[in-house]
């Protein structure tokens, strides 16, 4: 039985939630196109917020890029990660702070995100403090958002119940994800709207939340 003393763990998206990355990633998607004498627009972009990347790999083939589906989702990573070494990784307004509220309050935390392992870990390991608990990519679970599978995994790594955790989401397909885990879900928009998809709430930004405002709504939610 759940107890209403607050969640237990808060499940971090990655990609557009704790880090301003999709720029990042159009950026790769657009000169990998170009390179095969396409054109990548900026809504063709946005279609791919939020995808799992063999999902995005096959409409990158589909745009022109000859080139095998695991091939292109690893030279993405590459870019992302060689865009982070040379800019500097842009954590999200907010994300930090809230990030040592929770490890203040003695809350778990994991990311949970669609990216390769390998770039969650190297985003995780430019936050100065011990930010989280597990680490999860796409590349960890059987199925990938909007299935369920991947909040699930992260609520058995950190092992507690799904009934316990909240999930911080940006796009439309990390939150049917994460609502259909079981998880309380926040959405925070970046790049696109999030109305309709069933989150608990909606947090234009993440400046100025703290552990208490999640508590509060998880509260409010399981009450």
């Amino acid at each position: 039985m759940t107890s209403l003393a607050g969640p237990k763990a808060v499940l971090w998206d990655m990609d557009g939630t704790l880090v301003d990355t999709e720029p990042y990633w159009i950026v790769g998607e657009t000169a990998l196109v170009e390179r095969f004498g396409g054109t990548w627009t900026h809504e063709d972009a946005l279609a791919l917020v939020g995808n799992d990347l063999s999902s995005s790999a096959r409409i990158l083939q589909g745009a022109g890029v000859d080139m095998p589906e695991e091939a292109i989702i690893e030279h993405l990573t590459d870019s992302v990660i060689e865009q982070i070494r040379v800019k500097g990784v842009p954590f999200r307004p907010g994300a930090q702070a809230l990030l040592r509220s929770l490890r203040a309050a003695g809350i778990k935390t994991a990311i949970v995100t669609m990216s390769r392992h390998r770039l969650a870990e190297h985003v995780a390991g430019l936050i100065d403090f011990d930010a989280f608990d597990a680490v999860l990519g796409g590349d960890d679970v059987p199925r990938p958002k909007p299935h369920p599978d991947p909040y699930l995994a992260g609520a058995d790594a950190l092992g507690v119940s799904i009934d316990d955790c909240v999930a911080l989401e940006d796009s439309p397909t990390g939150l049917r994800s994460a609502v259909s885990s079981g998880a309380v879900s926040i959405g925070v928009p970046n790049l696109v709207a999030l109305d309709g998809y069933g989150a608990h709430e909606i947090w234009n930004t993440l400046v100025g939340r703290t552990a208490d405002d999640v508590a509060q709504l998880w509260k409010d939610t399981r009450a």
